[in-house]
């Protein structure tokens, strides 16, 4: 199906010089001179290369159509991540390097989306957040106040990101799973 390429938006299977690509990012651009265009970053569904294209907002792009599977997350063997279909119980297999970094926020038995175009998995989608357990932070400063500075932090998966200075490590936060940001205090 054609699309305007101003339509792209993340999630979508698109075929690009003959092959299948999956849009992770779009950012639409708006020079002061010129016409607007469309930066678009993916990654192809074969191999997990990422990359980026630029598309005025005129052009078209063909959109392929990918079916959505409620899916639950069973475990790792390798390289591989394991996947069980919940609707037919059919167990399945993803590579690890076709996840990238979002691989580290799966748990086990944990439910997802994963897209499928031609009966190949070749996404997941992430439950927007998380709960991990603050593994490496520095210790909180007595008095201080819980002002807009935020202090490094290690998640027990590995991930990076700030967190309030009165969270320490071995808390249970909530984790958003879009771009490692801290939303709060697990309950």
């Amino acid at each position: 199906m054609k699309a305007q390429a101003n339509q792209i938006r993340p999630g979508w299977v698109i075929e690009h010089n003959n092959k299948q690509w999956f849009v992770t990012k779009i950012n639409l651009i708006q020079p002061g001179k010129g016409g607007a265009f469309i930066q678009v970053e993916m990654r192809d569904v074969s191999n997990g290369i990422k990359t980026e294209e630029r598309w005025r907002t005129a052009d078209t792009v063909e959109k392929l159509m990918n079916e959505e599977h409620d899916c639950q997350y069973l475990y790792k063997e390798g390289k591989n991540l394991i996947f069980m279909n919940s609707e037919n119980y059919d167990q399945f297999e993803i590579p690890e390097d076709l996840m990238g970094d979002s691989a580290l926020y799966l748990q086990d038995n944990m439910p997802v989306t994963v897209n499928f175009i031609e009966g190949k998995p070749i996404s997941v989608n992430l439950p927007p957040h998380v709960i991990l357990t603050v593994a490496e932070t520095e210790p909180a400063i007595k008095n201080q106040t819980a002002t807009s500075s935020y202090k490094p932090a290690v998640l027990e998966n590995g991930i990076k990101t700030t967190i309030p200075p009165f969270v320490s490590a071995g808390e249970k936060i909530v984790v958003a799973t879009a771009d490692n940001s801290y939303v709060e205090r697990a309950k």
